[in-house]
Order: C-alpha cells, then structure tokens, then sequence
C-alpha cells in the first residue's frame, strides 16, 4: 500500500467533510464506493446535501460532472446521446452527439421521477461501462460514475427503480438530516461562502486507480469470505436464523450482495491502513450493500420495518466464521 495514495484519499475526504458538514458517514460511503469503481443512490429528503457531496466530489477530484434532472418527458436519448445529421462539406452526415452520461460522474437526480424507459438507459453505462447507440458502441470515461438521488417520502408522479437496476447500485446511502450543531456550522459555511469564494484543495485521479489496484490484488482470508456469503445467504434463507427473518424478508439478495460486499470490505480495510479484511470492516459496509437488495414482506412493511433492522438481525443471527 502507498502512503502517498493513502494521504491523498485521506485529504479528499477532509476536504469533502468541510464542505459537507454532520455527513461523515456519507462522505465515507461515497469514498469507499469511488474506491470500488461502483454506482451509488442517495435516498434522503431535500436539502440534505445530496447534490452537494456529489458536486464536492467531482471539484476535489477536478472531474467532469454531468447532471440529468430527471423528469416523466425525459427521453432515453436525453441521457445517452443521439445521432443527428450535420453538414460536412456540402453533404449531409450522421454524427454522434455524447449526452451527459458521458461524463466522468454523473449526478442522475431524483432518478425515480422518470419513466423505466429511460431508467433502463442507465443499464449498460453502470454495469459495463459503455453505451451503444444505433448499433455502435462508446466506451466511457476511466473513471465513470452514477451517483442518484431520490426522495424517499415523495412517492406522486415517480416510478420505483427496477430491481434489475437497484442491483447494479453498489450502495444505497441513507441520508439523514444533520445534529443541531452541524446545521449551526452549516449555516455558517454558507454565510462564509457567500463572502469568500473558495475552492477545495485538489487530487489528482491517479490516487483513485492506484488505490484501486491495491484493493484489487488485496487477500480477504477464507473465514472471512465465509462470513460474507454466509450474511448472503441469510437472506435466501431467512427461515433458518430466526423467526423474526422468516417473517420479514421475500425476496433475499443476489449474487451481486457477495461480490459488492467482499469488494467494499476491501477499500474499507485499505481506508482503514490495513492489508486484511476483519469482521469490522464487512459489518461497516453490509448496510450500505444490503439494504437495496432486500424485499421485505407485506407484515414487515406493515410493521413498519426498515431494511437497515433487518440487517441487524441478520448480523445478530449469523456468526463470525
């Protein structure tokens, strides 16, 4: 492991923690998600600096950020791009036009409000990192990345993600409202930055893929893969850890819940200064991965039980290998 990789992702995160203040465990998760080169949804209500964490991230990072509002009129060639003819010379030819999907991340905000038509335009960027547009395939930027958000209380005029989408969001992130005294310093951040126009120290991107590299050839000892695919299976089988599970979950999770975990468990070791994934590091992360993957029943809805409790239990029943 590089120190010099290891400061530099440190120093990004500070200088996100600055800007977005009481949101550590965002920032944190946002982190670890850019260090796993996965895609993450925001859920929490207006004003809690899901835009703003996301728009720190790619200044720290001088990324390019491409933003999609998205909306019921919303056409899936609004995000991907389209052929159109142009003039060349005299002759009339069709050339590609790149939509803002072809940026290094891009923020899809309030994703759930447009049709799945569009949503499922998304698909092929998030998991295979490329587009294909009238048969001709672009490949997308090294460091590509799909941050949406969406409101979890407004439920009018939106269309719920399919699940073959929410599965390709590596972490879903909970996004609370901030303690008093971080929303006193928010408000004084803002006054300060109404007054004084400052930008955040910048990182180049090759810390990014070099610490990628580290995670990548990191060894994940085989008990703790066990523990990892044991909290998975759990959810396919919830009758035997527990009446509590039986009763709650429908549908558990899918392969992609094992691979994102021991991939997270990873970059949360690395962050940590490790070379080796502890029971901690997989405990820290399962949420984040999890609770997208999760389809409760109609008693557990009824009962007003949330996902996040469910993994709790989860990781009460299931022993550390």
């Amino acid at each position: 492991m590089s120190s010099e990789n290891h400061s530099a992702i440190q120093s990004m995160m500070r200088q996100m923690s600055l800007s977005v203040i009481g949101q550590e465990e965002v920032v944190r998760t946002l982190t670890l998600a850019l260090l796993c080169n996965g895609n993450v949804l925001l859920e929490g209500l207006p004003g809690t600096a899901k835009t703003r964490s996301i728009k720190t991230l790619s200044q720290v990072l001088q990324a390019k950020l491409g933003r999609i509002q998205f909306t019921p009129d919303l056409l899936p060639s609004d995000v991907t791009g389209n052929e159109i003819y142009q003039d060349n010379q005299g002759k009339s030819e069709l050339q590609f036009q790149p939509g803002p999907i072809f940026n290094e991340l891009v923020l899809a905000d309030e994703i759930n409000r447009a049709p799945a038509k569009v949503q499922s335009a998304l698909l092929e960027a998030m998991e295979e990192r490329q587009i294909t547009v009238a048969g001709k395939t672009y490949t997308l930027p090294p460091l590509f990345m799909v941050l949406a958000t969406q409101n979890p209380i407004e439920q009018e005029g939106t269309y719920p993600l399919p699940e073959a989408q929410m599965d390709r969001f590596l972490m879903k992130i909970s996004v609370d409202y901030p303690e008093s005294d971080a929303e006193l310093d928010i408000i004084r951040l803002l006054q300060e930055e109404e007054a004084h126009d400052s930008e955040p120290e910048m990182i180049a991107q090759d810390h990014i893929f070099a610490a990628r590299n580290d995670i990548q050839a990191m060894q994940v000892a085989p008990p703790m893969e066990q523990y990892i695919v044991d909290l998975v299976i759990a959810t396919r089988r919830p009758d035997q850890f527990g009446d509590k599970l039986g009763q709650w979950i429908d549908t558990g999770s899918s392969p992609r819940a094992s691979i994102s975990l021991h991939r997270a468990s990873r970059a949360s070791a690395w962050l940590e200064g490790r070379d080796h994934v502890t029971p901690e590091d997989v405990q820290s992360v399962v949420h984040a991965i999890m609770r997208h993957r999760l389809i409760l029943t109609y008693d557990a809805l009824a009962d007003r039980i949330s996902p996040d409790q469910v993994i709790d239990e989860i990781l009460q029943q299931v022993a550390v290998g």
